[in-house]
């Protein structure tokens, strides 16, 4: 088959979608080398190196240069129909308009449809722009991908898109964090970035719906019992703010370390972090699937997450769950693990079992799947 791919997040994005589509790609690459893959993308980047065998397509008249988002969004099937396309799959809950006349077969990941559960979260035009693309897409894509049970309870709440026309294909995360590190290793990646030797970690945007604001409370609870310090990688705007003032009005400042903005922080890092953490926190209201569950389990990192949403069914019965609202049970779950020994090596060995759901060919063979039943 000649499969093609919305390609431009996995050019551009560094986080969230971006991870997501370069994984599967490469995964689909690596476990079915039999099939044609066409990466459809506004423009490349460095960011992104596609495997051996794989076609980068790039908008080619002077006017799809000059208005590459248009040509991203409507124009583009013009070039699926030309490289003989007989799949697009678009990665990140869009498809571009007028494919369903094009003849040819398309497929939607839908990773979320938290704007439509939390909209006064957003601008109200990006809540408008995110909605006329998923419902498009859900409507005219031969096969709609939900990332994760709750997605697809979602989807069929929100959009009554009918079940069978749902496939629920869990998501995998970068290789190198299956990589165990050494004592070594771990503490020179603690001595790069100036971190202490113990530390709780949050990775992920600064902004409400992911509630770092809830740590903080629970931080203020434990001020006296529990003073360890909190690494954050990830940054923010406003919420962000919110935040910092508070940690400052609470005399917190000083245990909270905004990995950010003390170093430009390296990728092939994270794993390392990960490992020298004592548990990941992880109190979000709601996502998706949530990827730094997995990053951590196969990391073999505790995780302390929130009941509900996807949260269960990617931390399994590794993580601790929390009420996201009350900030006295994330405190109550920090002292837990460090408190108890036994309890963190349970949780890092029942999460490496968990983690074995998400490999890459598990993955990307419920992909292929869909693909072939279309």
């Amino acid at each position: 088959m000649n499969i093609g791919f919305d390609a431009k997040r996995a050019f551009q994005n560094r986080t969230g979608l971006g991870n997501y589509s370069r994984t599967l790609v490469t995964s689909l690459a690596a476990y079915y080398p039999q099939h044609h893959y066409f990466l459809f993308a506004p423009k490349s980047k460095p960011l992104f190196k596609p495997a051996a065998g794989m076609r980068t397509v790039l908008p080619q008249k002077p006017h799809h240069r000059w208005l590459k988002p248009v040509w991203r969004s409507r124009w583009v099937v013009n070039d699926l129909r030309h490289h003989h396309i007989n799949i697009y799959h678009g990665l990140s809950a869009e498809l571009p308009f007028g494919i369903h006349n094009s003849g040819v077969k398309s497929v939607v990941t839908m990773h979320d449809l938290i704007f439509e559960r939390y909209p006064k979260q957003y601008n109200p035009i990006d809540v408008y722009t995110y909605r006329r693309k998923a419902v498009y897409a859900c409507r005219e894509a031969s096969r709609v991908i939900a990332i994760s049970g709750q997605t697809k309870a979602d989807l069929m709440e929100f959009y009554r898109v009918p079940e069978e026309r749902i496939s629920v294909c869990y998501q995998g995360c970068d290789p190198s964090f299956q990589r165990q590190h050494t004592a070594d290793d771990v503490k020179q990646m603690k001595t790069k970035y100036m971190l202490p030797q113990d530390y709780f970690l949050y990775v992920g945007s600064v902004i409400e719906r992911k509630n770092l604001m809830g740590i903080a409370q629970a931080l203020r609870s434990l001020k006296g019992k529990l003073d360890l310090p909190l690494v954050v990688l990830g940054d923010g705007t406003g919420y962000k703010k919110e935040v910092k003032e508070y940690l400052r009005k609470e005399g917190l400042e000083q245990q909270v370390i905004w990995l950010n903005e003390t170093h430009k922080f390296a990728f092939a890092d994270l794993p390392a972090l990960y490992q020298g953490a004592l548990a990941l926190l992880y109190p979000s209201m709601f996502e998706g699937f949530g990827i730094p569950i997995l990053e951590a389990l196969w990391s073999r990192t505790p995780v302390i997450t929130s009941n509900g949403s996807c949260f269960a069914e990617t931390g399994g019965n590794a993580a601790l769950y929390v009420d996201p609202f009350q900030p006295a049970a994330i405190a109550n779950a920090m002292e837990q693990v460090v408190a108890d020994e036994v309890l963190r090596a349970d949780m890092q060995q029942k999460g490496i079992l968990h983690a074995q759901l998400f490999t890459l060919d598990k993955c990307a063979a419920a992909v292929m799947n869909v693909y072939e039943n279309i």
